[in-house]
């Protein structure tokens, strides 16, 4: 959920505000953020002036992933830092996900601070986070995209909450009944932030937990840096800018 980013059907028409009443009571304000998905909005409940997340994805998108998001969510439902879904259908042209409104990414609080966390401040968001991620893991998925981006600010009473977003790219790693793990596999395609993104995961080895957990120390390492060394490698293609940041990555783990 990435404000700096153009979402590939962002430039589709949208109805204004006074013609999308979702699920009759919900009402687009405007536009907070875009993604890979399509659209995030703010949106108001207009029965009680709740003001609620919208995420809207077109029902023509070549890799709808709303309607998978959804569902991973009502997994999720009732976890600790896990947003609380209002509402999910499809209306006109929309895929629509109703959520929680939640506060600034971890990434614009990186920002505000001028990109640099104390260590006290990056343990501190560390136990937080390995946290949501553990009870991922305990509804046997992983979450395969961690990112800075992927980790909100709760508001109000919940502001000093760290809650865990964005499950479009999750996937089940073992099975429910029987524990059985996926089967090792490669020549995967690359999923997630290169940024972030485990070493195994370039090499295209099917992921795991301990993916997930090698993007989340990346992520802590950026926060107390300020910058990872394979930030800012420049390439000819976008391949072999993952190729570089592959090879630093392998250098720096030696």
């Amino acid at each position: 959920m990435d404000p700096n980013t153009t979402g590939t059907e962002s430039s589709m028409y949208l109805p204004t505000k006074n013609e999308f009443l979702i699920g009759g009571k919900y009402r687009l304000v405007r536009k907070i953020g875009s993604g890979s998905f399509g659209d995030i909005y703010l949106g108001i409940n207009i029965t009680n002036g709740e003001e609620v997340a919208i995420k809207l994805e077109s029902v023509k998108a070549r890799h709808p992933q709303l309607l998978y998001e959804s569902k991973l969510y009502k997994i999720l439902q009732g976890g600790i830092g896990i947003p609380h879904i209002r509402y999910y259908a499809q209306e006109k042209d929309y895929n629509v996900l109703i959520m929680d409104l939640l506060g600034p990414s971890l990434e614009d609080l990186f920002n505000f601070c001028s990109r640099r966390f104390t260590m006290k401040t990056v343990l501190m968001l560390a136990d937080q986070m390995i946290g949501r991620i553990e009870f991922v893991y305990n509804k046997n998925f992983i979450h395969r995209d961690i990112k800075s981006d992927d980790f909100l600010m709760g508001v109000g009473r919940h502001c000093n909450k760290v809650f865990l977003i964005d499950f479009g790219l999750a996937k089940k790693y073992r099975d429910n009944r029987t524990r059985q793990h996926i089967p090792y596999r490669e020549d995967r395609n690359l999923t997630g932030k290169p940024r972030f993104a485990s070493i195994n995961t370039h090499l295209g080895i099917e992921q795991s937990r301990r993916d997930d957990m090698e993007s989340l120390g990346y992520v802590l390492m950026y926060f107390n840096r300020g910058s990872l060394p394979w930030q800012g490698l420049e390439a000819a293609t976008e391949k072999q800018k993952y190729e570089k940041i592959s090879e630093k990555k392998t250098v720096n783990a030696c």
